[in-house]
């Protein structure tokens, strides 16, 4: 029987092509978004769902429908997230509440959900994509930092949660990748890009360098494989790269001293300014 996975914002980027990947390799897939309009795929076993990640009864209409067709939901691929550009200074209470609620409260609603049908059926693989930024800080995404390391946190306390249930947690760390996600999903601070910002050169040096590393990075079909590969395979480690710019760094961060690392980064983007 066809293993049935939801992926949440599947819309665009790594959410959409894994959705589109999956479904081609025969998994009865569910694919989330807040605006169902904008995936018009045609395919069989892909069901494109209204999901709005903020709203906890969406999101149970979204599991009971699932549960109601299919009876089960093996594969739970928690993708939806975007980037707030922002200094600490700057960000406003609602800027930083809404990074928090789609990165990281999100994952926990969509798993509140989900955890029981796997548990009864003594089966099940959550999948979080984080990012190699949730474990590599870097100025002007402090928020978006710190919520990815949460899903390096929520990854590996769910693990020992879960395992008794053989319901397996793991995380991908994507490098850059090229999708629309610096038009789509980076959200800037009006103030932090105010011409007048005293972090004006911080964000002239750093800003234009991560959108070109965007732009040019991996394919997003690399990821999807990557994805796959962790279903199928219950021996996948807890954790994986995908992308040069994530498998370089993270290498780097195990390899060095903090002060070490530090220095490195702020000689790759150009922060001793």
């Amino acid at each position: 029987m066809a293993k049935v996975v939801l992926v949440t914002g599947a819309s665009s980027g790594i959410g959409r092509v894994t959705a589109l990947f999956l479904a081609q390799q025969g998994y009865i897939v569910y694919a989330g978004t807040r605006d169902p309009a904008k995936l018009s795929i045609t395919l069989d076993n892909l069901h494109v769902i209204a999901l709005d990640l903020t709203d906890s009864q969406s999101i149970k209409v979204a599991i009971n429908t699932i549960k109601k067709e299919q009876g089960k939901i093996d594969v739970l691929i928690n993708n939806a997230g975007y980037a707030l550009v922002s200094t600490v200074e700057d960000a406003t209470e609602e800027e930083m509440f809404n990074q928090y609620n789609i990165n990281v409260f999100a994952i926990f609603r969509l798993c509140k959900e989900v955890t029981p049908l796997m548990r009864a059926n003594n089966t099940g693989v959550i999948i979080n994509i984080s990012s190699f930024l949730g474990k590599v800080g870097l100025p002007l995404f402090t928020f978006y930092n710190s919520s990815k390391y949460a899903v390096e946190g929520i990854t590996d306390s769910l693990r020992y949660e879960l395992q008794p249930f053989n319901i397996r947690v793991h995380s991908i760390m994507p490098g850059f990748f090229n999708t629309n996600f610096a038009k789509e999903n980076l959200v800037v601070n009006t103030s932090t890009s105010n011409i007048d910002s005293p972090y004006k050169q911080l964000t002239e040096n750093l800003i234009p360098n991560i959108v070109e590393q965007i732009n040019q990075g991996n394919e997003p079909k690399e990821a999807a494989e990557l994805i796959l590969k962790i279903i199928e395979d219950d021996k996948s480690p807890a954790r994986i790269t995908v992308g040069d710019k994530a498998k370089k760094f993270i290498a780097m961060r195990r390899e060095l001293s903090d002060e070490d690392f530090e220095r490195r980064v702020k000689d790759y983007y150009n922060l001793n300014g």
